[in-house]
């Protein structure tokens, strides 16, 4: 058990290590998607790829970058040096212009991480068929490079093979190239800042915080849930059109409110289209975190026990959960903001 002044001191003491990794992200990036637009997100992670802390970033980033962290923990045998990139929306990304670098930290000796620091921006092409990488496409290879789960570094060795093909597909490498240096240079600057605390307070004390941070803030989510009354609140909301079928776009959600827990069912809403505005689940599941922690208290730590009482249905091949090959740039930009006005609809009544 920690006390409350404890549980205070290291919620800002870890919430600081993705704020400064933010910092060290927008002065060193070449690209004004990060420089200006601030279009990036850093968080720290567990050893079971829990998310402990984000920084107060970009909202699509908040659910969605722990199943990025845990596709690369699923897909790669990840050792001592590695860092592994992708941007693959169907492995945790949301659409391919967001490319995300995941750093595994190690003690020496220790081949089990104990933490890991990731980071997630917006890159100005990525590739496709046409320039910004967010075409009105009707399917994903079209908007640009897929990178699937895959090692950047290996053993701190820069992996030629990816780097190289990532350079020949854009349009801008060397943009791109500086953009991807500052996102490790950001992780760098995390893993640092977590072995200095480490250092200072030991790892166990350290995971002790961690897990009551979690606690507190699942807890506090079931007590807010606690004060909706029980029962199902139903709202539905569309797109006007896809950028190619003029047919509008449903989305329809149910969200069964009982006790201290909530279903959010998105049953009934459009199968996925031929056009870009698809949602993958990664971004469905951020716009539902996004929906719940703007009902909470400011002071609630951004993590991923906010999501532990609540369940999300989102039916495969539908607009809120679409499959291969399905294009899906705008489902991030477009899409996700919908799903946040239907989930509001809903929890209004």
């Amino acid at each position: 058990m920690i006390d409350a002044a404890e549980l205070e001191i290291f919620k800002g003491l870890l919430t600081s290590i993705p704020e400064e990794m933010g910092i060290g992200l927008r002065r060193s990036a070449f690209s004004p998607n990060i420089k200006e637009r601030l279009d990036f997100s850093c968080a720290l992670f567990d050893a079971r790829a829990r998310m402990i802390a984000q920084a107060a970033h970009i909202p699509v980033h908040l659910g969605s970058m722990p199943l990025s962290v845990q596709a690369c923990v699923e897909s790669l045998d990840l050792h001592p040096g590695d860092e592994a990139i992708l941007n693959d929306p169907y492995h945790g990304g949301t659409h391919l212009p967001d490319i995300t670098l995941v750093s595994p930290l190690f003690f020496t000796g220790n081949y089990r991480p104990y933490a890991f620091v990731a980071n997630r921006a917006h890159h100005a092409d990525v590739g496709g068929i046409s320039p910004g990488s967010m075409p009105i496409a009707t399917e994903l290879s079209q908007e640009g490079i897929i990178i699937p789960p895959s090692k950047l570094l290996v053993g701190g060795e820069l992996n030629r093979g990816i780097w190289d093909r990532i350079m020949a597909e854009v349009r801008t490498p060397d943009e791109r190239a500086g953009d991807l240096q500052a996102q490790l240079a950001a992780n760098t600057i995390g893993a640092a800042r977590l072995l200095e605390l480490i250092g200072k307070y030991g790892l166990e004390r350290i995971e002790r915080a961690s897990e009551a941070l979690l606690t507190y803030s699942e807890r506090v989510t079931r007590d807010l849930l606690r004060e909706i009354p029980d029962g199902t609140y139903r709202f539905s909301d569309r797109l006007d059109d896809d950028g190619v079928d003029p047919t509008p776009a449903e989305i329809q959600v149910a969200v069964t409110v009982s006790g201290d827990r909530a279903l959010v069912d998105f049953t009934g809403s459009s199968p996925q289209r031929r056009g870009g505005i698809n949602a993958v689940y990664a971004v469905t599941l951020s716009a539902v975190y996004y929906v719940f922690r703007c009902l909470l208290d400011l002071d609630v730590p951004s993590n991923s026990g906010c999501l532990a009482p609540i369940t999300v249905v989102a039916p495969a091949g539908s607009l809120v959960n679409a499959r291969p090959p399905a294009a899906v740039a705008g489902g991030n930009v477009e899409t996700s903001q919908r799903i946040v006005d239907v989930l509001l609809g809903a929890l209004a009544q």
